[in-house]
This record gives C-alpha cells, sequence and structure tokens, in this order.
C-alpha cells in the first residue's frame, strides 16, 4: 500500500476500483436528481436532503428529530473540512497519510 495520498486516486483507477465508485455516485445523483424534479413539481412531499432512506431510525419526537438532524449535517461538515485538510496537507507538504 506504500502510497502517497496524491497517487492513491491514479492506483484506484488502474485497480478498476474507481469505474464501479463512479457508477454508484451517479445512480444515486439521478435519483436525488428525480426526487428534486418531482418536488419541484409538487408530485412529492419532501425536505431538502431526504432521501426517503434512514427515516426509521430518528427519534418520534420532533424536537429530538430536529437535534439529531443537526447534529448530522454538523458532522458531516466536520468530516469534510478533516478530509480537505487531509489532501492540503499531503499535497503542501508532499507527505502520506499519517502525516508523521
Amino acid at each position: 500500500q506504500n502510497v502517497s495520498t496524491i497517487d492513491a486516486h491514479s492506483k484506484m483507477v488502474e485497480a478498476g476500483v474507481m469505474g464501479p465508485l463512479l457508477a454508484g455516485v451517479g445512480v444515486v445523483e439521478l435519483y436525488g436528481g428525480w426526487l428534486t424534479l418531482n418536488g419541484f413539481e409538487e408530485r412529492i412531499k419532501r425536505d431538502a436532503g431526504d432521501f426517503f432512506v434512514g427515516k426509521q431510525v430518528l427519534p418520534k419526537d420532533p424536537e429530538q428529530e430536529r437535534v439529531m438532524r443537526m447534529k448530522e449535517i454538523e458532522n458531516g461538515r466536520l468530516a469534510m473540512l478533516a478530509f480537505s485538510g487531509i489532501c492540503t496537507q499531503a499535497v503542501l507538504f508532499k507527505s502520506t497519510w499519517p502525516f508523521m
């Protein structure tokens, strides 16, 4: 595995991993587009970001559901910042993960 963070993408393309990943992401994006169009045309009622999966694990109390949704948004943002930090540090210092 002795691959840098930046070279990992190219190695995954060579290994044939990125094609199926791109196809999977494409399917999710198409589904999201379909939901958006149907939402605009008012054929379905949905909240932004609602893909109609996972609602059974949300709390039944509306206030607790709001708190849980906010936690998910904040944790998602934190994960995106952390990943961008990893990539930025790898490019700036030409080092591999973990940076020790």
